[in-house]
């Protein structure tokens, strides 16, 4: 789920999407929002207007219940051509209190834009700050499932989730059946058609990324400009090839460091990585911390997580391995929050992540990533994460699936990993660039001037950078 904006936050010239470079989209949004009752955000202080939008609570029943999008907008600067939707991920991630919190980020874009957002379905005022129609539940972070050894391990593991989830479910049933990003990027052509009905220009950030997928595939025909920063790779037509992708790129991220050691004083570290992974999977290493002791999954996702943050983390990361080795895992206990690799209900997730069918699957699954990442296995990957969906009351109503072939060029941004499952996403858009940062960070358009500057000239223009741009 989403974590706070600072550590989150909140990536040759191409031929140009369909609508011409002097058409940036939404043109007629001026004229044709009228029909939204635009007025000061609550709690405003940056000049943002509010608008509400009702919208079906499920979209397969267009007549039923509706729920009501708390819309906002930053008016353009100057005059104005068009409209860009963002959103900044999460899920959940609430777009008016979060657009309040960077305006920075869209001066430059404000020049010539309005810049739209809206709190997304579900994720209400209580947790989220979000100020459409909440679901009436508390998102509780738990543990990231163990795998689960025999069948009955499965049954208990089904049974655990279910139970999490309906704790949620039976506050609004039809709600929590329909918070999907295929259900947001519903709600996106909603608002699309509210502010005019010219094609879209979105920008989605993190999770946000999949809303946008979501939408290519259900309106190709309605896209005009499309920038996916930091997100993962939802448009494949083989799940289990992704998978092995993802754990390849972790791989990656620990070898990346092992490189660095090479010259930096801790040669001895892969080795002994190698062989406190291997202890860890029969008996757990100990730490400092009551009650906490770590299995080799556990200190792959930690030592993941330090690898990605780059060379200013990297000794720290050498040093914990070598204690760890020693028989004292402490270094890898988070100094905040919980103790363990986690995550939050997933409402929405268990919607879009396809989970595993049985035992037999899943085994054969994790001994593919296991050997083509044996130093990261399923850690951070996937196959780990929806160990927590099997057992989920709702279907995955939104599965993977191929983009279609009518798709205008793109534009993807990204840091370490997320360039290259962006990468992954467009390469079956014709003429589509993604902006690359080898660095550490998640999502380019709030930190790198040089991204931003190309995603704006983008949406403006309608112009691409070379399509492997380094930032």
């Amino acid at each position: 789920m989403l974590k706070p904006l600072a550590l989150t936050l909140l990536i040759t010239l191409l031929h140009p999407p369909a609508a011409s470079a002097q058409t940036p989209g939404l043109s007629k949004a001026t004229a044709s929002s009228a029909t939204l009752d635009w007025q000061p955000c609550p709690n405003d202080k940056i000049g943002m207007e509010c608008a509400d939008l009702p919208v079906p609570a499920d979209w397969q029943k267009p007549a039923g219940r509706k729920i009501t999008l708390k819309m906002g907008r930053l008016k353009a600067t100057g005059t104005p051509e068009g409209s860009v939707l963002v959103a900044y991920g999460g899920p959940g991630g609430p777009g008016i209190a979060l657009t309040q919190s960077v305006p920075d980020w869209w001066t430059k874009l404000r020049q010539r834009m309005d810049v739209i957002t809206w709190d997304t379905r579900g994720y209400g005022k209580e947790q989220f700050q979000g100020l459409s129609t909440g679901l009436q539940c508390s998102w509780t972070r738990v543990p990231i499932a163990d795998t689960p050894k025999n069948d009955a391990d499965l049954g208990r593991l089904s049974d655990t989730n279910r139970g999490y989830a309906e704790a949620c479910r039976l506050k609004d049933p039809e709600l929590f059946a329909n918070m999907s990003s295929a259900d947001q990027a519903r709600d996106m052509e909603a608002i699309r058609k509210a502010l005019g009905g010219d094609k879209l220009n979105y920008y989605g950030a993190s999770y946000a990324g999949l809303y946008g997928q979501a939408y290519a595939r259900l309106f190709p025909d309605h896209v005009r400009t499309m920038v996916l920063d930091g997100t993962l790779n939802h448009s494949t037509a083989n799940w289990q090839h992704e998978l092995e992708e993802t754990a390849t790129s972790n791989e990656q991220s620990l070898r990346r460091f092992f490189t660095w050691c090479a010259s930096n004083d801790c040669k001895d570290v892969p080795a002994l990585w190698r062989t406190l992974i291997t202890r860890a999977d029969r008996t757990p290493i100990p730490t400092k911390t009551d009650n906490v002791a770590y299995k080799t999954r556990d200190l792959q996702a930690f030592a993941l997580a330090f690898a990605r943050q780059g060379e200013t983390v990297w000794p720290k990361l050498a040093e914990a391995i070598r204690k760890a080795s020693k028989g004292d895992a402490s270094d890898f206990v988070p100094a905040r929050g919980s103790r363990y690799p986690d995550q939050a209900t997933g409402v929405t997730e268990c919607t879009d992540w396809p989970r595993f069918a049985s035992r037999k699957e899943m085994t054969a699954t994790i001994a593919r990533l296991r050997k083509v990442a044996p130093n990261t296995g399923t850690a951070n990957t996937l196959a780990s994460a929806t160990l927590n969906c099997i057992g989920w009351p709702v279907p995955v109503t939104n599965p993977p699936a191929a983009l279609p072939k009518n798709l205008p060029p793109m534009l993807g941004a990204g840091a370490w990993v997320e360039s290259e499952a962006v990468e992954r996403t467009l390469s079956q858009v014709p003429g589509s660039a993604t902006i690359h940062h080898n660095g550490p960070g998640h999502t380019l358009y709030g930190a790198n001037p040089c991204a931003r500057d190309h995603i704006n000239r983008y949406f403006t223009d309608g112009t691409l950078p070379p399509q492997k741009t380094q930032c």
